[in-house]
């Protein structure tokens, strides 16, 4: 019984992950998924506590993948260049699978539901990759502080890119994304030296 269900599963989060794919989060139905899968429409909430589960099962596949492209941009780099290579491994992740990734962001859980331990724990994987190269560049930077400036700069790329990939009047062309990231991404790390000599002045 556990394998059928764990095949159906399975089947499901192709189909989802395909029309998220094809259509972005507000296309996503699932009586289009389950056609899509082969089963009926009760076949996914025999699977999955409903649509939204499922698509927190899509969502973590495409951090997975986001992680993954982020590990291979920055190994074997020193630490500057490595927070580089993030920056970079973002922006082009983004444009590449553009509906999955505005789903990360887009997709928000019934009112009074929390995300469950699993998908909290993938969210960290992207992040911890930010923290470690972070802890790299600054070993001065501990505990909280260091959580908060891995933050911070992870949602300054963030930020630089989604405005950019939607369009707004402020937003980068698509061949000015990468250099200004880059030299944006240049000021933060400088900046962050100056600082931290600063702090440490007598």
């Amino acid at each position: 019984m556990t394998a059928k269900r764990d095949a159906l599963r399975e089947k499901l989060i192709k189909a989802a992950e395909k029309r998220m794919r094809e259509d972005g989060l507000p296309g996503l139905r699932a009586r289009d998924i389950t056609k899509d899968a082969g089963c009926a429409l009760g076949g996914l909430y025999t699977a999955f506590g409903g649509l939204d589960e499922l698509i927190l099962h899509v969502n973590a596949r495409t951090l997975e993948r986001l992680s993954i492209e982020i590990a291979a941009a920055r190994e074997g780099l020193d630490p500057s260049d490595a927070l580089h290579a993030i920056a970079k491994a973002y922006a082009r992740f983004a444009k590449k699978n553009r509906t999955l990734w505005d789903a990360l962001f887009d997709h928000t859980l019934t009112e009074g539901a929390d995300a469950p331990d699993w998908f909290r724990m993938r969210q960290q994987g992207v992040m911890a990759q930010v923290v470690e190269s972070l802890a790299a560049f600054q070993p001065d930077l501990s505990g909280q502080t260091l959580q908060l400036r891995a933050r911070t700069y992870f949602s300054a790329i963030h930020g630089i890119v989604a405005i950019s990939l939607q369009g707004r009047f402020v937003g980068l062309a698509d061949d000015a994304l990468e250099p200004e990231i880059a030299r944006f991404v240049g000021y933060i790390l400088e900046g962050s030296v100056a600082a931290s000599t600063r702090d440490t002045t007598p």
